[in-house]
């Protein structure tokens, strides 16, 4: 059934678990500024108390782009029709794949805490992700991301 909630685990080689039946997707958001919209995860979610970003579990034969967007706005109260994708890049583990859609926000809207799986949100300068603690595969995905975004300084 299309549309199916991919809520729960995907169990890959060795025990190791993902999140997502479908695989995950997640939204990284870039404001007019250059700034970048991350998500502090709440202490009992998965590598809680460090930043990433909105996303989670795709649905059944929902594309990346459509499950990042969902996700973003259920977890920040972003607007509608504010996303301009640029690219995406993706994580293929063969049995579980997690997709991030790099995309443009038409404006610097005010995200909020939509729901408890955060405990802040911000737009926070390109050049100051890596002093955070990031999610570690967010940390993995984050050099090669960067340099796709280009030079924060020339917007």
């Amino acid at each position: 059934m299309t549309g199916e909630s991919g809520d729960g685990w995907a169990e890959g080689p060795g025990g190791a678990r993902y999140w997502g039946r479908y695989g995950a997707a997640g939204l990284l958001l870039v404001e007019p500024g250059g700034s970048v919209l991350l998500q502090h995860r709440a202490a009992w979610s998965h590598f809680g108390g460090t930043w990433g970003i909105p996303g989670g579990a795709r649905h059944r034969g929902e594309s990346a782009l459509d499950a990042a967007v969902r996700e973003a706005t259920e977890e920040t109260g972003m607007p509608p029709g504010v996303v301009t994708e640029r690219f995406e890049s993706v994580l293929d583990l063969g049995f579980w794949s997690y997709t991030t859609v790099v995309a443009d926000a038409a404006l610097r809207f005010e995200p909020r805490l939509a729901d408890p799986e955060s405990i802040a949100l911000r737009w926070t300068p390109v050049l100051a992700v890596d002093a955070l603690p990031l999610h570690p595969r967010f940390a993995e995905a984050w050099p090669a991301l960067r340099a796709r975004l280009g030079d924060p300084t020339a917007r």
